[in-house]
């Protein structure tokens, strides 16, 4: 009989990423504030500052732009940072050195020099932080060429991304979902990688694609399996990485079911889902569209303190229910 696969949770599998890395090549160190003896804010880092020391586990000032500012020059260096930022939102703090240095260095210095940098970013609502510490800024920084920016849905994408990340010669931001840390999944032991850039097809279907990214995979993943009963047949595609976008698989799926839902956390107005949809609109699936393309995103507000306003703001399975059975039923 078989043995069952190994599990850890999304926390885990971004921690043993990090060992192996700082195992395997001595320029891999951690930057972030309390990730020493604390941590980190999601207890991600651990105590990982007692087995790599102070040297390679830096607590950093309560400066976003600073750390930032010595991540990408240690970079520029040859070192591999990993710099832990506490929230996503806190990214509006560095933005100068994410968007002016780090994405721009290589290009300006007429490759040079790269940038390996990895900035990890806890995002995403549900745990009542309120306005200034539950936004979805992937969309923001995937909008700057120079950039890579994904977003693991999974244990095993999480740590495989991660390595992927640290290989890589150009920065990569990574948006964790914060309420993912503690979701359970089988995760390879050893050093393995998963492409940046390359989406997955969670659930195969013929009826309807449903875009997601992040926590909104599994979202999409529950209300395909309630739409099954109803007979509709939904695929799920796992978008996981922001830019660059995976053209040909989205493409590809929306040519086979004719129909297109984008689900995704970020506000509904020029968010991710907008890019998929009019990546969509300027290819050959157009022509194969029966509906119109339906994006379902975040409200048009500041994430909410109160935990009931908090989901309304943000899709639930319910509303992804909706909008799938308009669509294939023709109520749009």
């Amino acid at each position: 009989m078989d043995a069952q696969p190994r599990e850890l949770s999304y926390a885990q599998a971004i921690q043993e990423a990090m060992v192996l890395a700082m195992e395997a090549d001595e320029r891999v160190f951690l930057m972030g504030e309390d990730i020493g003896i604390y941590g980190g804010a999601f207890q991600v880092t651990g105590d990982l500052v007692h087995r790599f020391g102070e040297e390679r586990v830096m607590d950093t000032p309560i400066s976003e732009l600073g750390g930032a500012g010595v991540a990408v020059g240690a970079a520029v260096t040859g070192m591999r940072p990993i710099f832990e930022f506490q929230f996503s939102d806190f990214a509006t703090l560095a933005m100068e050195q994410i968007v002016n240095q780090a994405a721009k260095m290589r290009f300006m210095l007429g490759g040079a020099v790269s940038v390996p940098v990895v900035m990890r970013f806890p995002a995403g609502s549900g745990t009542g932080a309120a306005a200034q510490h539950s936004q979805s800024l992937e969309a923001w920084l995937g909008h700057v060429p120079g950039l890579k920016v994904v977003q693991p849905a999974t244990p095993h994408d999480a740590k495989g991304m991660l390595l992927a990340a640290i290989d890589d010669p150009d920065p990569v931001m990574i948006f964790e979902h914060k309420l993912l840390y503690k979701m359970k999944g089988p995760v390879p032991e050893g050093h393995y990688t998963v492409p940046i850039g390359k989406a997955e097809i969670r659930r195969e279907g013929r009826d309807l694609t449903i875009v997601a990214t992040s926590i909104m995979v599994h979202k999409a993943l529950e209300a395909a399996q309630t739409l099954e009963g109803e007979g509709i047949d939904v695929e799920v595609i796992d978008l996981r990485t922001v830019r660059p976008m995976d053209r040909e698989t989205v493409v590809d799926s929306v040519r086979k079911t004719s129909r297109l839902l984008c689900v995704y956390e970020g506000v509904k107005t020029l968010g991710v889902g907008a890019e998929v949809s009019a990546m969509i609109a300027e290819s050959e699936a157009f022509d194969f569209l029966d509906a119109p393309i339906v994006r379902l995103g975040g409200a048009e507000t500041p994430i909410p303190y109160n935990p009931e306003l908090e989901k309304a703001t943000v899709p639930q399975v319910p509303d992804v229910l909706r909008a799938a059975r308009d669509l294939v039923k023709g109520a749009r």
